[in-house]
């Protein structure tokens, strides 16, 4: 074991939206900060998805398996690289609505209340906009929530076809809008990543310091168990101990939870700050169908995602608990996720009989539909040995089932008005498989009360004073919209709280 010979103000574990945000606005503090990634920079070539072929699925995939709740292995669709989850995110940057922070009756059960309500986080949403150079539309559809500052850049037009499907939706009664995206408009990286905004500007401080390739595997408590004295990491395959006065994690809702139920001792033998038993409880990952419409008429298969529709966000006239919302994919020749469906392109396959997946790709639109799943306390992240599983059943499916319909019966009566479109023909969908771990949430919930939640307001530790958890982790609840936007926008956030106490 080798002991580093610096002692940092602040180490910070990971580099996606939460850790790379965080390293970012507190590196102009001065104070000496370390962060440790588990990966390295990722190859330029494997950024710029429009010249990769993404269903070589490996490549966007964690080194290492993990097992289902049937015991089952499976290679999760994870990030290990400077950036994190957000090297491989469609760049979808919208807020959760002001009701997502307050409790709401589903069909299949409560959403619960978040100790920190819209208002609070609204200043930091605005930051993260700037920040993540967000092109985007306010005021466009009924849910959106009040912005105190405009989008720094106009929102992404649409792709010719893509524009007139969107025309079309309008004409039903619809409000169709233009999705936020955080991008560069770089050609060789378009996409706005915490390795571009974060963590590149971050080390062009003399206080901060970048480990690559370290592997954090267990956090070591002073005596009394109530502080963090040391991360220990392996580097290049030698163990190392750092020392620091605070200790952030930002690993990812999964990882966070497995590195704390690992660094269990005498003081904390259920796992470290844990005493609540909800470390890796109630992981929410959203309920996720794609739906694909087929057209005759080719397109590039590689442009931007750009529309959003939340008419059904809390439901309809039929249903009056939420349903969700609805996005576009994109070109499928980009979509990472959807990659993961090869049962959906058989299905397609039938209908364009002999057609290579490529050409598939081109003569269909894609479009996902997305649905809160609801905190259960056993879906969960748990260790057994050098096992890390993940104990995950889909719940609130009767509303994510209602809107996949409704949405496949708005898209049949688009198709009547427009061109190129396979009519007759069945819409093929299929659901993202275990191993997506987009949109990880919920493991190390935030609340005032120790009994009821793992982390404070601040997203410390209730257990462990100098402790704190900054990546989707914090979430009480799982919206219908995507976390990531709030992911950053927190961790901007938690630096003010962070900015005060190491001043």
């Amino acid at each position: 074991m080798i002991i580093d010979d610096q002692h940092y103000d602040l180490i910070i574990v990971g580099t996606g939206a939460g850790g790379g945000t965080l390293a970012y606005k507190l590196a102009a503090s001065g104070k000496k900060i370390l962060i440790l990634e588990r990966g390295d920079f990722m190859p330029l070539e494997e950024q710029n998805r429009s010249n990769v072929d993404i269903f070589k699925r490996e490549r966007y995939h964690a080194p290492e398996q993990w097992y289902d709740n049937a015991g089952e292995p499976f290679w999760p669709q994870m990030n290990y690289a400077i950036g994190g989850n957000t090297k491989i995110y469609g760049a979808a940057l919208l807020r959760l609505r002001e009701q997502d922070f307050e409790a709401v009756q589903h069909q299949g059960g409560v959403s619960p209340e978040w100790c920190v309500k819209y208002s609070d986080f609204e200043p930091y949403y605005s930051e993260a906009e700037q920040l993540y150079k967000v092109h985007g539309q306010t005021n466009s559809e009924p849910t959106e929530p009040v912005h105190s500052q405009d989008y720094p850049f106009e929102a992404i037009a649409h792709e010719p076809q893509i524009a007139e499907i969107y025309n079309a939706i309008a004409q039903q009664g619809l409000h169709p809008s233009p999705l936020p995206l955080g991008l560069t408009r770089q050609d060789d990286d378009p996409t706005n990543d915490s390795e571009v905004s974060g963590i590149v500007p971050a080390l062009k401080n003399p206080n901060v310091t970048l480990k690559t390739r370290a592997k954090v595997v267990a956090l070591h408590t002073n005596p009394s168990g109530l502080a963090v004295k040391a991360v220990e990491a392996e580097v290049a395959g030698q163990s190392y101990l750092f020392m620091g006065d605070i200790v952030v994690l930002a690993c990812g809702a999964v990882n966070s939870a497995a590195l704390l139920l690992r660094s269990g001792n005498d003081k904390h033998p259920q796992g470290l700050a844990n005493s609540s038993d909800l470390v890796g409880r109630n992981l929410m990952k959203s309920l996720l169908t794609a739906v694909v419409q087929l057209r005759t008429k080719p397109n590039s298969g590689s442009f931007f995602k750009t529309i959003y529709v939340n008419d059904f966000y809390t439901g309809d006239s039929d249903f009056p608990y939420p349903m969700g919302h609805i996005q576009n994919t994109g070109g499928l020749l980009s979509d990472i996720i959807f990659a993961e469906e090869p049962p959906l392109f058989s299905v397609l396959a039938k209908f364009m009989p002999g057609f290579g997946l490529k050409q598939l790709a081109t003569r269909s639109i894609g479009w996902w539909t997305q649905t809160e799943d609801l905190p259960d306390p056993n879906n969960r992240v748990r260790v057994e040995g050098n096992k890390l599983f993940v104990d995950y059943t889909p719940n609130n499916l009767e509303a994510h089932d209602r809107l996949v319909y409704r949405w496949t019966e708005v898209l049949k009566t688009v198709e009547k008005d427009l061109d190129g479109f396979q009519r007759g023909v069945i819409h093929p969908r299929g659901e993202v498989p275990i191993q997506v771990m987009a949109n990880q949430c919920g493991t190390c919930r935030f609340g005032d009360d120790p009994v009821t939640s793992v982390l404070d307001s601040n997203c410390r530790t209730h257990d462990v004073d100098n402790l704190y958890v900054v990546d989707g982790s914090f979430f009480p609840s799982n919206a219908s919209i995507s976390p990531a936007l709030t992911i950053i926008a927190n961790a901007l956030r938690v630096s003010d709280h962070l900015m005060e106490r190491l001043s």
